[in-house]
C-alpha cells in the first residue's frame, strides 16, 4: 500500500490553497505536450459506473474563439443589469473572464447520452454525471497548478448558444469553459474576496440527523 508523508500532506493542502480561479493571464503560449499532460488527468478521475462521461473540445479557431467572447459579453451585460447601486458598480469593475488574453480555452462537456457505465448510479441521479466531470476538472485544475498555469472558469455564458456556436452534439452539456494560460501573478486569495464582492467561509457549518 502507498503510504504518504506528512510533507506531501502538507504540500496538497498548500497545492488546494493557490489552486485559484485565474482571469489575468498573460498571452505565452503553452506547450502542446504540457496541455496534454494536464488533461490526462481526467483519465484518473472517479466516475459514475466508471461512465467517464467527460467530452473536452479545444477552442482554438479565430472564429470559435470570437464567438465565445461575444456570448460572455452579452451575458455579463445582462446579469450587470440585474444588480443595482453601489453593488452595480462594483460588478462593472470586476474582471470576470480571461477569454481575451488567455492562450489556451476548453469547453467541457457531460455526455448525458453515454451508454458507458450502463446507466449504473446515474439511473436514480443522472446528475451524477455532471458531477463526475467537475470531479475530472478539479483533478485537472490542480495539476495545471503545479506546473506553474492558471486556471479561470467562466460560467457567464449562454450554454445553449456556445453549443451551437461549437456545434456540440445534442445530447452534450456544458459544464465548464476554461480559460488556461501562464497567470500574470499568483495569490491565494480569490479575487472576488480581494475585490470585496464576497468574503470566503474561515469553518465548514456540518449538521447532524
Amino acid at each position: 500500500m502507498t503510504e504518504f508523508t506528512s510533507e506531501f500532506r502538507d504540500d496538497l493542502t498548500r497545492l488546494m490553497q493557490w489552486r485559484r480561479d485565474v482571469r489575468r493571464f498573460r498571452t505565452d503560449p503553452v506547450d502542446e505536450a504540457l496541455l496534454q499532460a494536464c488533461l490526462d488527468t481526467f483519465l484518473l478521475a472517479p466516475s459514475v459506473g466508471l461512465s467517464e462521461p467527460w467530452r473536452v473540445l479545444h477552442v482554438k479557431s479565430p472564429e470559435a474563439r470570437a464567438a465565445a467572447l461575444k456570448n460572455y459579453q452579452a451575458a455579463n451585460a445582462e446579469a450587470l443589469a440585474s444588480y443595482s447601486g453601489d453593488r452595480a458598480a462594483l460588478y462593472a469593475s470586476l474582471k470576470l473572464s480571461g477569454m481575451k488574453e488567455s492562450p489556451v480555452q476548453l469547453a467541457i462537456y457531460c455526455d448525458d447520452g453515454t451508454d458507458k457505465g450502463q446507466g449504473l448510479g446515474a439511473q436514480t441521479m443522472p446528475e451524477m454525471r455532471r458531477y463526475s466531470v467537475v470531479g475530472a476538472i478539479t483533478q485537472f485544475w490542480l495539476i495545471a497548478r503545479t506546473y506553474g498555469l492558471g486556471v479561470g472558469w467562466v460560467s457567464i455564458l449562454d450554454p445553449e448558444q456556445l453549443n451551437r456556436d461549437l456545434n456540440a452534439p445534442s445530447d452534450w452539456s456544458l459544464v465548464a469553459y476554461l480559460c488556461v494560460g501562464w497567470p500574470e501573478e499568483l495569490s491565494d486569495t480569490p479575487e472576488l474576496a480581494k475585490a470585496g464582492w464576497e468574503d470566503r467561509d474561515t469553518s465548514l457549518s456540518i449538521q447532524t440527523r
